[in-house]
């Protein structure tokens, strides 16, 4: 064979004339002859194998010639042809790669077989691929069921796609280098196959499922092109190519670079890749096409597979945390996350992991506030996982918690989501009590802190002092020693021997006298001291005083290095003996006892420090409570449903204040939000209605004891949420529903020992299982009355309260009943056991008898047949009983035969009766009056009702079928007739029962009328019954009386008022407003001219007065029985209130209002006169605090213009400085847009003369700088412009502005007129005067300065105005006279103004 193929960069090249030996194709078959050709290759490929490509080349070729022309059965019959070829080859060419006699021929014909076969294999399927794309495009799926050929062939190829790669993956894997000249692959055959793989990667489903095994193919043919071809740099720079234009190709690039790295072992592909992504610039990623957001996610997903591998590039990264794409910054911080979770985590890490892992947590602190909202919310996720994964170290816990903790007033809402969502986790996974409580944690530490300073204390006088080693001196004194040495042993003079002589001899006549021992020790005595020299003579003596001696027989050569290493062994070895010797002796008891209080202190400093610890994290995570509490309520449902889950968090870890939470989501139930609700109920089950226990009797005293425990000292409101829930558990089909009940039963009638409060809590939950079920309660009423309401009731009034409110969820009124009335009769055990409770309880004073009172009497209007007849005599028992206690006091002069004498007698005799038992009695007669009225208006009324729907339901059946004919022929006139009967009837009774009320209930023969004298009497005598349990109780009992009748109201109106605004009683006063408040929904006409006496408890002395009122009125307010006035500016006073529940009342009032069409709107103007009014007194501060969260709900453009020249016309009639920067901190504070800031330019006049002022001129210098934001260039020169003029106004005066710079504004506006330069005041520059008829100067043409009114502080000269048309007339014409200066400022020259301004 004597020409090779080369592989083209363009198929066309193969066309044109090569170099020397190089193949050209020669014979192009034509489309019409390819069939034939293609059965001929076929045919040869049969018989000779895959070199058949040597000759039949051409026709491949020939197909991709020709692409567009074939049919598709050609280009599938080419496909499988070339697929059979590549295959072929990989099975041959095995053994002939293995062999050594091998020729060069042969050697090049089977190179030129693989480039031709993979060659045209890798073209056609770019070309079936790029067919298939297209048509999956321009054809619509879903359309007709027929299928065309073309669309059967795409399904093919999806198929044989895997089939090409395959075939291509087992012929690369062989070593086919050894074909190629040294082994060296050409580049155009790499590319070829590369070029292939990553058009196949185009592909927009590459990423789905399906495609799965495709995608795994081309990987692992792109992973061996890279091992075994040189293909590493090619690869990276696609990568980051393809990650630019196809979004879709993150993950599969991610999940290929971590194949590549780990199964290939080429690990530097990530730093190739890396290295690219990290040199790109901000500017870069910046710009649109960029492809960051494929960046961001091939980065997280690439850090999720392999993070230990992307450690060594992490510094790359590090560098995208300062630029301007938040996408990067996640990702390279979710990377982070990654590596500190899997890598960098656990106690084996050496220093350098350790810094790493210091060094990253770091980083992802600072970003908890990066300036992105995103950005923060990923970072609270990341530190979710490391904290779910128990990667966070224990010394960085305090830290992030008090991060994430102030993440919580993040603005973003998925920031404060995520911070929930950390905050839970830390809960979740804490590593330091499963029950965190800081004041239970607070006397353990205090315990242990105080042992621990005493045992401190203790060791304190004990510790030894810290010993040098002998060793360890010696080694610093013995270069110093060896020069003293060296000294001593060179020869001196004769004179200086004598005298070094003469000063030793002192120093050593005494050691010559001692034993060897003694001397060493003197030696190391003075080595200890530095006289060195003395001791080496002390050495040199001794060895001849001692020459027998051990110690210093090796001096018998004085030599330095004998003497060092004498003094030496003298010197180390005393205390090295000395630590043998201590080392063999048994350990003392003295000694054993230090090292023992060594590790109990250690102990004990640990055992603070956890406690110390646990104790900050229970404070963070008791601060995070308060703040997530007040979340439950957010508008944002998924914020919500977060609180929700992290308070039932934390209430299973037993945190202090959780079960607060857990009580304030309960209202909750009660959401319009489904979610809401759902979420709030699932709470609830997990929490209480699902007990763990091995029996369902386990189960069952589980969740009553749970539920007990939430019932017990809650609220009425929180009791009427939880109905809701537990009356769902019973409807549900629960298995532990009768043994629940029983359980219940069992509690109340104390079969088991139970405190009080769970018997309570037993008979309420019974009560909302006869909810449910009504027999729960009912076929156990005697049951009830014997054990709550029988002899032993006066001993406890709560548990009989309790019982009563449940006996009440068996009646109409509660289970809502269309049917008959349920009533008992009167004489029935229930009701002669309340009537007797009742009336012996008016002569006890026991505090809980009044609520006892007022659940009994409710029952017996709503269960009772004739109530009012059972509660007649029940008041008449009542005044019996109390007038025999005044009798046995032996006070009472005459006998009671009547209960209206009795009533007259125990008034007259009043300071003889206990003031408690008639405030009881007081109060019984308003509770019987209220519900008297009630009976009648629902009761009764209903009653009336149904019996006439079932008369005329029953007379519509007792007509005949001649009777419905002749209905049907008159259908219209009968409906209308119907009708007129149907409203005349309600009419009619809704009459009577107005009547009955008006004349009957208060009538002389009636008993509730007997009371009604004595109520007045002590409402309007407070100094006569000062006792505050008798004036509440009267005052409330008169305004339930004043419920019955208008005339009753409208006689003891003003008496209430009196009371409301002059009772020294801070709860009669608030008693007072709730009961007006009822008062003015039932008759809002009598009440309607008291209205600002109810706005005045608003400011009332006592928060409680001042809380109430702001409820009653937000609730008159909010339901239009009230029409919102200037007096909402009282309201608006309470959102300064130093009480914060005030404060969020009064907020909530505001935001409720704002729902309704411009009602704040219209009433902004005159809250900020009445709140700037100089005789309230308000601060500056708490003004701008006020109008701050008002302005706030002024969001239309409309309303901000308008507002705009409201508030600018104020500055007219403001009167002082302090009204002049009210007005101007207002305006600073409205959103101002670009129509309100023109507005702002024509009401000039308003508020130029007040410039001056420090507080005008900064608030409105404000609006420019809020303005200057962000405006276009065209508004943003209108803007500097204004700015000019109000500090060209506020720093010289308005009558000091000069006019050249009015000119230079009017050549600005384009005025082609000539103009005079004239002195005049700011306001008028830019105005142009008509020449029309303009002969000479008049008042007229003068500026608008000429119609303010001058102030009268200034005394300043008039300016002088020259005009050019009359320069000969005397200066005074044109100066307007004191007289004629009108009251009313009237701009002029309006429209002109505005046509400058447009221009």
């Amino acid at each position: 064979m004597s020409w090779d193929f080369f592989v083209p960069v363009y198929v066309g090249d193969l066309v044109k004339t090569g170099g020397i030996n190089q193949y050209v194709v020669q014979d192009v078959v034509s489309p019409k002859h390819l069939p034939s050709s293609l059965s001929r290759f076929k045919a040869a490929l049969r018989s000779q194998g895959p070199v058949c490509i040597l000759e039949h080349f051409d026709t491949g070729y020939s197909v991709l010639q020709h692409y567009n022309s074939v049919d598709l059965a050609v280009k599938e019959d080419a496909l499988e042809l070339l697929i059979q070829v590549v295959s072929g080859l990989s099975t041959s060419l095995p053994a002939l790669l293995v062999s050594t006699t091998l020729s060069a021929a042969e050697r090049k014909e089977k190179l030129n077989a693989v480039k031709m076969s993979v060659f045209l294999l890798c073209k056609l399927t770019e070309s079936l691929e790029s067919e298939s794309y297209r048509q999956s495009i321009v054809t619509a799926p879903g359309k007709s069921g027929k299928k065309g050929k073309s669309s059967e062939g795409l399904q093919q190829w999806d198929s044989e796609r895997e089939t090409v790669l395959q075939a291509l993956v087992q012929l690369l894997q062989l070593d086919i280098r050894s074909l190629w000249n040294l082994s060296l692959v050409e580049e155009e055959f790499i590319s070829c196959v590369s070029c292939c793989c990553y058009k196949l990667l185009e592909n927009p489903t590459i990423g789905h499922v399906k495609s799965k095994p495709t995608r795994d193919s081309i990987i692992h043919l792109l992973g061996l092109l890279i091992k075994k071809y040189n293909h590493l740099l090619g690869a990276s720079v696609k990568v980051i190519q393809l990650l630019q234009h196809f979004e879709q190709l993150s993950s599969v690039f991610a999940q290929a670079v971590s194949v590549w790295s780990t199964e290939y072992g080429m690990r530097a592909i990530i730093g190739e890749v890396i290295r690219e992504i990290g040199q790109k610039s901000s500017e870069e990623l910046a710009r649109e096409g960029s492809g960051v957001k494929s960046f961001a996610t091939f980065l997280s997903e690439l850090g999720t597979l392999v993070p230990e591998l992307m450690i060594p590039y992490i510094s790359v990264l590090i560098t995208h945390l300062e630029g301007e794409s938040h996408s990067m910054r996640v990702a390279v911080c979710e990377v982070l996350g990654e590596i500190l979770v899997r890598v960098l985590c656990g106690d084996g890490l050496d220093e350098t992991g350790k810094a790493d892992r210091d060094r990253f947590f770091d980083t992802l602190q600072e970003h908890l506030h990066d300036t992105h909202s995103h950005v923060r919310a990923r970072v609270l996720q990341v530190y979710t996982r490391i904290v779910n994964s128990k990667a966070l170290p224990l010394t960085k816990y305090s830290e992030v918690m008090e991060l994430a903790v102030g993440r919580l007033m993040d603005k973003s809402i998925n920031a404060v989501k995520s911070a929930i969502q950390l905050l839970a986790a830390f809960i979740a996974h804490n590593p330091y009590s499963c029950k965190l409580s800081s004041a239970d944690l607070k006397k353990p530490l205090e315990k242990e802190t105080a042992k621990l300073r005493e045992m401190k204390e203790k060791l304190g006088g004990q510790r030894p002092v810290a010993v040098i080693k002998a060793s360890e001196l010696w080694a610093a004194m013995e270069p110093e020693l060896l020069v003293t040495v060296r000294t001593e042993l060179e020869p001196t003079g004769d004179a200086e021997e004598e005298q070094h002589e003469d000063e030793e001899d002192g120093d050593v006549e005494e050691e010559e006298a001692e034993d060897p021992r003694a001397t060493a020790v003197k030696i190391a005595q003075y080595l200890r001291v530095n006289k060195y020299r003395n001791a080496v003579k002390l050495c040199i003596r001794a060895h001849s005083s001692f020459p027998e001696s051990e110690m210093f027989s090796s001096l018998s050569t004085l030599t330095s290095g004998n003497l060092m290493d004498t003094l030496a062994l003298i010197f180390k070895g005393s205390d090295e003996d000395a630590s043998e010797v201590s080392q063999n002796l048994p350990p003392t008891p003295q000694k054993e006892g230090e090292k023992e209080a060594d590790g109990e202190l250690k102990k004990q400093e640990m055992l603070v420090q956890y406690l110390k610890d646990t104790e900050t994290f229970a404070l963070q995570v008791e601060r995070a409570i308060s703040v997530i509490n007040t979340m439950l309520y957010w508008k944002t449902t998924s914020v919500v449903q977060e609180a929700v889950q992290f308070c039932v968090t934390v209430c299973e870890f037993s945190v202090a204040n959780s079960v607060s939470g857990v009580r304030r989501m309960l209202p909750l139930v009660w959401s319009t939000d489904a979610a809401i609700k759902d979420a709030v109920v699932q709470a609830y089950r997990r929490l209480y209605l699902n007990p763990q226990g091995d029996t369902v009797r386990v189960k069952a005293q589980t969740l009553v004891d749970s539920l007990s425990e939430l019932i017990v000292d809650a609220s009425l409101g929180t009791i009427q949420c939880l109905e809701e829930i537990v009356q769902e558990f019973f409807s549900s089909s629960s298995s532990l529903q009768s043994t629940v009940i029983q359980v219940l039963w069992e509690r109340f009638t104390g079969k088991r020992e139970t405190s009080g409060l769970n018997k309570r809590a037993a008979v309420l939950l019974l009560g909302m299982a006869a909810r449910a079920e009504r027999e729960v309660v009912l076929s156990n009423l005697d049951t009830l009355c014997s054990v709550a309401l029988g002899e032993k009731v006066t001993e406890d009034f709560l548990l009989a309260r309790d019982t009563v409110i449940t006996i009440c969820s068996i009646t109409d009124h509660v289970r809502q009943s269309k049917s008959a009335p349920f009533r008992l009769p009167q004489d029935h055990q229930l009701f002669t056991c309340l009537t007797q409770a009742i009336a012996e309880g008016v002569v006890m004073e026991d505090p809980y008898w009044q609520s006892f009172m007022e659940q009994a009497v409710r029952l017996v209007y709503f269960l009772a047949e004739s109530p009012d007849q059972l509660c007649s005599r029940l008041l008449q028992r009542s005044a019996r009983l109390l007038l025999d206690q005044i009798a046995e006091g032996g006070e009472v002069n005459r006998d009671v035969g009547q209960t209206q004498d009795g009533s007259q007698e125990s008034s007259e005799q009043g300071e003889q009766v206990s003031c408690v038992c008639l405030a009881q009695l007081l109060a019984l007669c308003g509770c019987v009056a209220f519900w008297q009225v009630s009976h009648l208006e629902r009761s009764v009324s209903a009653e009336l009702r149904r019996r006439r729907g079932e008369t005329e339901e029953r007379e519509e059946k007792e007509k005949g079928p001649g009777s419905k004919a002749k209905q049907a022929a008159n259908e219209s006139t009968m409906e209308e007739e119907l009708g007129l009967i149907g409203a005349s009837a309600e009419d009619t009774e809704a009459e009577l029962i107005r009547k009955i009320c008006e004349t009957e209930l208060l009538a002389e023969e009636n008993l509730l009328s007997a009371f009604l004298p004595l109520l007045v009497r002590v409402c309007s005598s407070p100094g006569r019954y000062s006792h505050p349990q008798l004036t509440t109780a009267a005052c409330l009992a008169l305004s339930q009386y004043m419920m019955i009748s208008p005339s009753a109201c409208e006689e003891n109106i003003r008496l209430m008022f009196t009371v409301l605004e002059r009772s020294a009683l801070p709860v009669v006063r608030a008693n007072a407003i709730i009961a007006l408040g009822d008062l003015t929904v039932r008759f809002p006409n009598i009440l309607e001219p008291w209205t600002q006496n109810l706005y005045a408890r608003l400011s009332d002395e006592v928060p409680s007065v001042r809380q109430t009122a702001v409820t009653v009125l937000t609730q008159l307010v909010l339901k239009d029985v009230l029409k919102v006035k200037g007096q909402v500016s009282e309201v608006a006073v309470l959102l300064i209130d130093p009480e914060p529940h005030i404060t969020s009342l009064a907020l909530n009032f505001f935001n409720e209002l704002a729902a309704k069409d411009n009602a704040i709107y219209n009433l902004l103007p005159d809250i900020i006169s009445r709140l700037s009014d100089p005789e309230r007194g308000m601060s500056s501060e708490d003004f701008n605090t006020i109008m701050k969260q008002l302005f706030s709900y002024i969001t239309k453009e409309r309303q901000t213009e308008s507002l705009v020249e409201k508030l600018c016309q104020r500055f007219r009639t403001a009167k002082t400085e302090r009204q002049w920067c009210d007005l101007a901190m207002s305006l600073s504070l409205l959103s101002m847009c670009e129509r309100g800031f023109k507005r702002l330019q024509e009401c000039w006049e308003c508020y130029s003369d007040k410039l001056t002022e420090p507080g005008v001129y900064q608030p409105l210098l404000s609006i420019t700088a809020k303005l200057r934001r962000g405006a276009k260039p065209q508004f943003k020169g209108q803007v500097d412009e204004f700015e000019k003029r109000l500090t060209a106004v506020h720093t010289r005066g308005l009558e000091n502005v000069e006019s050249p710079e009015m000119d230079e504004e009017n050549q600005k506006a384009g005025s082609s007129t000539e103009k005079t330069a004239m002195r005049t005041p700011l306001p008028t520059r830019g105005r142009q005067k008509s020449k029309r008829g303009q002969s000479k100067a008049s008042v007229s043409s003068q500026g608008d300065d000429s119609f303010v009114t001058p102030r009268k502080t200034r005394k300043s000269k008039k300016p002088v105005i020259t005009f050019s048309s009359d320069e000969d007339e005397d200066e005074e014409d044109a100066v307007m006279a004191e007289s004629e200066t009108p009251k009313v400022t009237t701009p002029i020259a309006r429209t002109s103004r505005r046509a400058r301004l447009r221009n």
